[in-house]
């Protein structure tokens, strides 16, 4: 799509109204780009110094900023953060001395892009209206992170997971950062994943996701990278592998910590070369991939315990991102939990209002060691099981109202008051006991009648 259309569409300044800012202590080199660029329709302006680059974007903010790396009074990195988080600038480095730590830490302060010197006005050209798409995606996260505290299927308000969200919000646009994402089982690092593919410029492409830990390593090496006929005992016709699929997408490695060094190995020289072979193949394989990877493990003990390699760990660690576990932004729990119910209502065709205090306070009092993935299995079986009009405590699994007091009960009575411990004990007797009042009863010590006077108190079904 044309980038005038782009600009319509997403409310960006169409090209001609575009500014640019070059900051090149090279003259001549800076003329050829603001001749280029004016040509093309932008608005340009230029500086040969750090000062005054700082000046320029004061008296007249830019909407892409080309940054020579070497300058006179200091490094054009030192302004990507600068322009960034001051002035919402996406910069793109240029340098004739490219190192590869030199690429990480610009990509990683937030650059968009990075060329080597010489590079032609084409591609240029081409990165600047592909940074421009990128002012569009931010804007896009932003608003939705405002008004929502949503990113698709991925929740949150707390701090913790705005932090998440930041930090997708710079790296989802940059297409050539690899992203691995850290977290404890259950988490959400494959919803992640997802919606940094469907945030980036490759959206529209595939998205291929494979975990490592569910193939061996003979099978895993054939998905992942194909196989040709003949190649072993059961290759009876060729296969593409997932790498193949993902062409013009990305591929997402789940589990990534669990490939054996032989594979880590051959993904290495993948990332690397950007190149591979079919198993029982000698022609090399070119493909246009993003590509993410998680793992639930600690990677640099695994590198110390020499079961990952750690050139490889360099290679996928260029932006990390972790996401914490549900015990660490329990106040996110009633903004996912009315979520999922809502999701459930849908699928099973019910019409749950939303959780009941008693359930809430339940569900809030749980440490939750399978984490997001835990609640979710929660509400779906209290969602299953309510009789409605909202899910109750009585409607969560036995596990989570047996844990509700926690271990320590002068811990609970400092957050409970004596009627919600009175009313938790009932609904829980009562699930044990299926819903028997005289079993119920039995295991608080008290007499059937004892047992009504206390469910009609606190409005509670003897069908519970």
């Amino acid at each position: 799509m044309p980038l005038a259309e782009d600009a319509q569409r997403y409310q960006i300044a169409p090209m001609h109204n575009a500014r640019i800012l070059v900051l090149d202590d090279d003259t001549l080199l800076r003329s050829i780009l603001v001749e280029r660029l004016e040509r093309s329709g932008y608005e340009v302006g230029q500086a040969g110094t750090l000062a005054e680059a700082r000046r320029a974007v004061q008296e007249a903010p830019a909407d892409v900023a080309l940054l020579d790396i070497m300058l006179p009074d200091g490094k054009g990195i030192d302004l990507i953060e600068g322009f960034e988080q001051a002035y919402g600038i996406p910069c793109i480095m240029m340098t004739s001395n490219a190192t590869v730590s030199s690429a990480v830490k610009a990509l990683q302060l937030g650059a968009r892009d990075y060329l080597e010197k010489p590079f032609s006005l084409d591609r240029l050209e081409s990165v600047i209206a592909s940074t421009l798409e990128v002012t569009r995606l931010r804007r896009e996260i932003r608003a939705l992170r405002e008004t929502s505290g949503a990113h698709g299927d991925m929740l949150g308000q707390s701090p913790a997971m705005r932090e998440v969200f930041a930090l997708v919000e710079r790296v989802a646009p940059a297409d050539a950062a690899t992203v691995l994402i850290l977290g404890e089982t259950g988490t959400g690092k494959g919803l992640l994943a997802r919606l940094i593919h469907r945030l980036s410029p490759r959206a529209s492409g595939p998205f291929v996701n494979i975990t490592a830990t569910a193939l061996t390593e003979t099978v895993m090496e054939s998905e992942l990278f194909g196989h040709e006929k003949g190649a072993f005992t059961d290759a009876r016709t060729q296969k593409r592998g997932l790498v193949e699929l993902a062409d013009g997408g990305t591929l997402f490695l789940d589990e990534v910590g669990e490939l054996s060094l032989r594979l880590q190995s051959k993904l290495l020289q993948f990332i690397e070369e950007k190149t591979f072979r079919r198993v029982g193949g000698n022609r090399d394989l070119h493909v246009d991939i993003r590509l993410l990877a998680a793992t639930n493990r600690d990677l640099d003990r695994e590198v110390a315990e020499s079961r990952f390699r750690p050139d490889l760990l360099y290679r996928l660690r260029v932006f990390p991102i972790t996401l914490p576990p549900l015990r660490e932004r329990a106040g996110d729990i009633p903004l996912l939990a009315a979520s999922f119910v809502d999701h459930f209502n849908r699928e099973f065709g019910r019409r749950l209002s939303g959780l009941a205090p008693d359930a809430l306070a339940v569900l809030e009092r749980h440490p939750w060691p399978g984490n997001v993935r835990e609640l979710r299995n929660a509400i779906e079986r209290a969602v299953l099981l309510a009789e409605g009009p909202a899910v109750h405590a009585r409607d969560l699994p036995a596990d989570l109202l047996a844990g509700s007091l926690g271990p320590d009960p002068a811990q609970a009575l400092s957050s409970m008051n004596l009627e919600s411990i009175e009313r938790t004990l009932l609904e829980r007797a009562l699930a044990d006991a299926r819903g028997n009042l005289t079993e119920a009863g039995r295991m608080l010590g008290l007499s059937r009648h004892q047992m009504r006077y206390r469910l009609d108190k606190y409005g509670i079904r003897e069908s519970a």
